[in-house]
């Protein structure tokens, strides 16, 4: 491994940019540690989209996380479960959530879930996850014409999990697809839920972004507001948006399929601004492909985790390692480029060999507290026939 390698930076670089960022007054990346979780290069077992949340404890919190099997393009086996009580450093093995399976339909087409993100939720003490559904034929994945939609469970405090449920929502342009998949969201208090949504209609390709005000009350989720309603008509439109609540202002980013991230923000985190590309402080923006984004608070400041177009991954599939993060400029909703550090560098030759490298387009964050925070992701390698392994990093902050 070098993990100096990507992006063309030298480790003497790297520090010499974070001391610039010191000096500008910017929040400071101590140390990022990594380390494998499941080793599915040699095990064969790569446990994929490992996402995970705390549950405050005596002493240290539960780390609770679910992660499914990935043996294919978008090609998930049953979702699972494992947890860790010691910050990360350890996992129990992963065990399968009861109901969390595929059924089979009479056509012979299955359904699973995918895409699963796991909170808690304050007021209540129970872990909301939502993920989406998903259809499969013939070891693959299919698109049938039945609509796509939220699919949410619980863990009870007691650490029992509750059959799944369908997000309804009777909202007309998501006659085709409503889905909150991979996606941050904001618990508020007195514990109505902010998510946000990536939705379009029968006969539309582009999807629309929107946040909606959920009520939840220990064991059923209900959409009880929409907000305004975000376009764009590139591709497949605006996806997988995630949102976080940092300095009295909602912030949400979105992917893209236009060569571009976006960042849009909102006073309650309802009515959006218009999107806008994410761009360096100067005004040049980043180049994306259709690639996820996850916000970060951590040491005082907000931070984007995200992956980007380089000469060093020119050729790796919508440029996909390595995983970088830096800092928001809150005011500017713009990142402060001093400060991208990289979290799971590239491992192999992006641009001679684009094929070696692994792709780690589906990671999560989570802030443990003001100083320490982690992100862990899952190599995609289909030409290792989709052997990759299961990675965390620890950040601290200063």
């Amino acid at each position: 491994m070098r993990p100096w390698y990507a992006l063309g930076m030298t480790r003497r670089e790297i520090l010499a940019a974070a001391l610039a960022a010191a000096r500008a007054g910017a929040a400071r990346i101590d140390r990022i540690e990594r380390r494998i979780i499941w080793n599915g290069r040699q095990s064969g077992t790569t446990w994929f989209m490992p996402r995970l949340t705390a549950i405050p404890g005596p002493r240290r919190p539960l780390l609770v996380m679910t992660c499914q099997t990935i043996s294919g393009s978008d090609y998930y086996g049953p979702l699972h479960w494992s947890e860790s009580r010691d910050l990360g450093s350890t996992w129990s093995d992963p065990a399968p959530i009861a109901g969390l399976g595929r059924r089979t339909h009479p056509d012979g087409i299955e359904e699973g879930i995918c895409d699963v993100v796991p909170e808690l939720h304050p007021e209540t003490g129970v872990v909301v996850a939502i993920g989406h559904n998903v259809y499969y034929k013939d070891g693959k994945l299919t698109r049938p014409g039945e609509q796509r939609w939220p699919v949410y469970f619980t863990r009870r405090p007691d650490g029992t999990w509750t059959a799944p449920r369908k997000l309804e929502w009777d909202e007309p342009e998501a006659s085709a697809m409503h889905t909150s998949g991979c996606a941050q969201r904001v618990s508020l208090p007195g514990g109505d839920i902010l998510l946000p949504l990536s939705f379009g209609p029968l006969g539309r390709q582009d999807r629309a972004v929107a946040s909606v005000l959920c009520s939840f009350d220990g064991a059923e989720l209900k959409i009880r507001r929409k907000g305004n309603t975000l376009r764009l008509a590139a591709g497949r439109g605006l996806l997988e948006p995630s949102m976080v609540l940092f300095g009295g202002r909602y912030y949400m980013t979105v992917r893209a399929e236009d060569g571009r991230g976006y960042v849009t923000t909102s006073p309650d985190g309802l009515e959006w601004a218009a999107q806008r590309p994410w761009c360096w402080q100067d005004g040049e923006p980043l180049g994306m492909s259709t690639t996820q984004q996850h916000f970060l608070p951590l040491g005082g400041a907000l931070f984007l985790v995200y992956t980007r177009r380089d000469p060093s991954n020119e050729r790796v599939m919508r440029w996909r390692a390595p995983v970088c993060i830096a800092q928001v400029d809150a005011a500017k909703a713009a990142l402060v480029r001093d400060t991208e550090r990289i979290v799971f560098p590239l491992i192999g030759d992006g641009v001679r060999a684009p094929e070696s490298v692994a792709r780690m387009g589906n990671f999560h964050t989570l802030a443990i507290s003001e100083r320490l925070a982690l992100i862990t992701v899952a190599e995609e390698h289909p030409n290792n026939q989709w052997r990759g392994d299961t990675l965390l990093a620890r950040l601290t902050a200063g």
